[in-house]
């Protein structure tokens, strides 16, 4: 039952994100979908960290949810990973086969969301090793977007119906 009132008839996801408070719920929507259409992560890198959030935020729907898009030129068909891939990033700390970049992805994506403040300077000099300045800035509100947005449908109880974004082509 959401936690706001929902005129019967109405999809409580499609109520809330866009008739109350719409000034704040579309650009929280805009957000989103600069995430799924602009980020410059590798499709590999921002499953990890996707996945990874979707399951400390246990949503059924985005942990089944398989991004796609099309990368780099977003021109041809878009790109698909293997099942493997998303068994593996859920597979409790499992993450044999991931490169580098998708394994600290993952692990950003689980400490900036249960312990933020644990991010020690050593897990910080070993993502420069791997990441640009730019790249962590652009991880960091892909996470921050899935544990805010995310949260926010659970806690108005309206994640039932979970609609992530199509990334545009063009």
């Amino acid at each position: 039952m959401p936690h706001v009132t929902v005129p019967a008839g109405k999809d409580p996801l499609v109520y809330v994100w866009t008739e109350l408070a719409q000034p704040l719920t579309a650009a929280a929507g805009g957000y989103s979908s600069a995430v799924y259409d602009k980020s410059s992560l590798s499709l590999r890198e921002f499953e990890a960290a996707r996945v990874t959030m979707a399951r400390i935020n246990q949503c059924a729907i985005c942990i089944d949810w398989r991004t796609a898009r099309d990368v780099p030129s977003r021109a041809a068909d878009p790109v698909a990973i293997p099942e493997s891939f998303y068994e593996q990033v859920g597979g409790h700390g499992n993450l044999e086969g991931l490169s580098d970049r998708e394994r600290l992805a993952a692990e950003f994506a689980e400490r900036y969301s249960t312990d933020h403040l644990g991010m020690d300077e050593a897990f910080w000099a070993l993502l420069h090793r791997h990441y640009t300045d730019d790249e962590l800035v652009d991880l960091a509100l892909c996470v921050g977007s899935w544990l805010a947005l995310g949260r926010f449908n659970q806690v108005f109880d309206i994640d039932g119906a979970c609609r992530i974004p199509a990334p545009s082509v063009g």
